[in-house]
């Protein structure tokens, strides 16, 4: 009764937020947003743990706007830079970027290292988390001179109203050697996670940051290293040397984890904005990544447009055990033809998509998204409907 009565609050809320007088005019236009900051993992990273293991373990000192990679975990430019691409114009017959990316994303991270911490052996330290290092690292350079410069790090400066902030975070935490193997720290769980995703939105918006958009979990059961034997699951390898045979057991631990935090994330948003009126004047988008990439999986011809057939279960990049060797498939000439890039990440051709999909969230008119405003109303879109 208890449930029942309190679920009948939460809509009869959302109902009556519904009938506040509509704002006149919309944040999500893609020609509002002058800055773009990036937090995550390896599907967002381009280059920061790369200076970390080049430099000793040590962190980009603050101030340091680190250069565009075409060499990322995806074997090329990954989704962020794709999106500033997309969002940029000619201008006398010479491209210019609408939008300066900021990517504090780091591969292998986890929310926070005190619920998943995962040892990283080339830099003698657990890899940088988004909670310990990410956040932090953008707040020193919010207070910091662009190295060798005058400049503020920011130009132009973060505004409420120009700035468009995105958390991608997961797929470390819920995998190898964090929740999938009973690795986390003792007495957490997942909801210990998904609570540690709305702390980093916490400390964004006390810094200023009005506008997100929050990326739900990848279909990971769906990669190769965590799908089944009949979805082409893969055995021992690079991300998992040791990994157990029962490849069944662990695609559907992993189908339960991601459905399981994709429903909080679904439920939290609305309720978070809506009813605990927890970022008063932000707006939220949710980005429903894991039904762009099931589509993808399910439809792969009209997707991935590669010389070679598309390729959903297998990936291109095959390396030994001890990440020697590496032999690309189609000797690298049909990389649009994949998903994957390798047994974990998606392809270039993935991003791609990702970033296409990600200025329509921006537009206000994508069909993977769900908008939620902390202005006392919501709005809504996409796939899942009140």
């Amino acid at each position: 009764m208890r449930s029942l009565l309190l679920c009948c609050a939460f809509l009869v809320a959302l109902a009556q937020s519904a009938r506040l007088p509509k704002r006149t005019k919309s944040v999500w236009n893609v020609e509002n947003f002058k800055s773009f900051v990036t937090f995550g993992d390896s599907y967002t990273d381009e280059n920061r743990l790369n200076y970390f293991a080049t430099n000793n373990g040590s962190a980009p000192p603050p101030g340091t706007l680190l250069p565009e990679s075409f060499s990322t975990a995806g074997g090329g430019r990954t989704w962020p830079r794709y999106v500033v691409q997309y969002t940029g114009d000619s201008v006398n017959g010479e491209w210019v970027p609408q939008m300066t990316l900021y990517n504090y994303a780091v591969s292998g991270a986890v929310c926070s290292n005190e619920i998943t911490p995962r040892y990283f052996p080339a830099i003698n330290a657990n890899f940088p988390s988004v909670l310990e290092y990410e956040v932090p690292a953008f707040l020193a350079d919010k207070a910091s001179v662009r190295i060798n410069t005058t400049e503020p790090y920011f130009n132009p400066v973060l505004t409420a109203s120009d700035s468009v902030y995105s958390l991608w975070i997961g797929t470390n935490d819920l995998g190898v050697w964090a929740f999938l193997t009973n690795s986390q720290v003792p007495g957490k769980v997942l909801s210990d996670y998904t609570s540690c995703v709305y702390t980093v939105l916490d400390q964004l918006y006390d810094s200023g940051a009005r506008n997100f958009v929050l990326f739900n979990n990848a279909p990971l059961q769906l990669a190769p290293l965590y799908a089944n034997d009949t979805l082409n699951g893969t055995g021992p390898g690079p991300y998992w040397p040791n990994k157990p045979e029962n490849h069944t057991q662990i695609a559907e631990i992993m189908h339960e984890y991601t459905t399981s935090t994709n429903t909080i994330f679904r439920y939290q948003a609305p309720f978070e904005a809506v009813i605990a009126r927890r970022y008063p004047g932000a707006n939220f988008a949710n980005f429903d990544v894991w039904q762009l990439l099931s589509d993808i999986y399910h439809n792969p011809t009209e997707y991935l447009n590669g010389t070679q057939p598309a390729n959903v279960s297998g990936w291109e990049n095959h390396c030994q055990i001890d990440r020697t060797g590496c032999v690309l498939e189609y000797k690298g000439t049909s990389s649009d033809s994949f998903l994957w890039y390798d047994e974990l990440h998606k392809s270039e051709q993935a991003d791609r998509i990702i970033a296409r999909n990600f200025v329509d969230v921006l537009n206000g008119a994508s069909p993977y998204a769900t908008y939620w405003s902390g202005h006392g109303g919501y709005s809504k879109s996409g796939r899942y409907q009140w």
